[in-house]
């Protein structure tokens, strides 16, 4: 294998040891949806997982 990619191997590995995994489960078709309504407002899935999660976060420690 040529240097160039294992030195991008390895800078992978490092950035992805910096996040965390979760993995979500949903009915069948509501991957579609969700990509569908990220694709809408112009937003990655993870993305608008990730603010729809945070709002919700926000919302809720507003109401204690």
């Amino acid at each position: 294998m040529t240097k160039g990619y294992e030195q991008r191997k390895e800078a992978n590995r490092r950035y992805l040891a910096k996040l965390d995994n979760i993995m979500i489960r949903t009915q069948a078709g509501g991957k579609d949806t969700i990509k569908a309504a990220a694709d809408a407002v112009g937003q990655s899935v993870n993305a608008y997982i990730l603010q729809a999660v945070e709002e919700r976060m926000q919302r809720e420690q507003a109401n204690k």
